[in-house]
């Protein structure tokens, strides 16, 4: 590890934890005998979050038509991983509606762009009729975390990350040239530190060079081509400019047609936006 990793070593260190209680659900989402009594016994440590909770399940943007007035209905009605979904959705909006220096995104443009790559990225789980949806909003959700981190740094070094650019190069590729790691190492860092599941941190990590990792796996392609899908059409572009693509032997491997984008694109900032109001209602 070069010297120059070690403060941004240290930033992950100290960057703020998941509340108890989130991480206490993850634990649970996957056991089969988890009851509602221990999910309630969870949410009654941290009042905030179940208040929160409540508020998005009468949302607009779950379209329930009764009231939902306890976590138990909330439980019956979304079903756990959705919760768990939103749980972690609430817990991280603070963090990620910030000003991000270094990548030219003003206040509100991360988080903006984090909710439409979390909603693409179901919707093409919905067109391609794939398993592990559950886990794909959260990744996609969660992809760009590592920038908060790596914000500053850029931004002290971006006369030198702007001339590995101007030789062609990817961002996330002139920052590892320049920082020796990228906003994508740094953000499965913090999802590690978090206790996230594996096959989140996987897909954060590699959200950018999915033909690079080491094993194949189609929530990490999906967050790839829903982040490269925002990108496209213009949601939290940034310095990283509009020079993005989705990868073909991604697409290819997923079965994405044109068809498949065009639709996921054209809902994607409606579906956005609905999810964005509910948060912040």
């Amino acid at each position: 590890m070069t010297t120059k990793e070690h403060p941004i070593v240290a930033q992950v260190e100290k960057f703020p934890g998941m509340p108890g209680a989130a991480v206490k659900l993850l634990t649970l989402v996957d056991d089969p005998d988890v009851s509602i009594a221990q999910i309630e016994s969870i949410l009654r440590q941290d009042p905030g979050l179940t208040a929160n909770l409540l508020r998005l399940a009468n949302s607009a943007y779950f379209g329930i038509p009764s009231k939902v007035g306890s976590v138990r209905q909330a439980v019956i009605l979304l079903g756990l991983k959705r919760m768990v979904q939103m749980v972690i959705a609430t817990c991280t909006s603070a963090i990620m509606d910030r000003t991000v220096p270094g990548y030219d995104l003003p206040a509100g443009e991360l988080w903006r762009h984090s909710l439409a790559v979390s909603v693409a990225a179901e919707g093409l789980v919905r067109a391609l009729k794939l398993d592990g949806g559950e886990e794909v909003f959260t990744a996609a959700l969660l992809h760009d975390v590592g920038k908060i981190i790596l914000g500053q740094f850029v931004h002290n070094d971006y006369v030198k990350i702007a001339l590995a650019l101007d030789q062609g190069l990817p961002f996330e590729t002139a920052e590892s040239i320049v920082l020796g790691t990228n906003h994508a190492e740094v953000g499965a860092q913090v999802l590690s530190k978090w206790s996230l599941p594996e096959g989140i941190v996987h897909a954060v990590r590699w959200h950018h060079e999915p033909e690079q990792a080491q094993r194949i796996d189609p929530i990490m392609d999906v967050v790839h081509v829903a982040n490269m899908l925002c990108l496209m059409i213009g949601i939290g572009v940034g310095r990283e400019g509009l020079n993005y693509r989705p990868s073909p032997v991604v697409t290819k491997r997923l079965g994405i047609t044109t068809s498949h984008l065009e639709k996921v694109a054209s809902q994607t900032l409606q579906w956005a936006n609905e999810l964005s109001q509910a948060l912040a209602a």
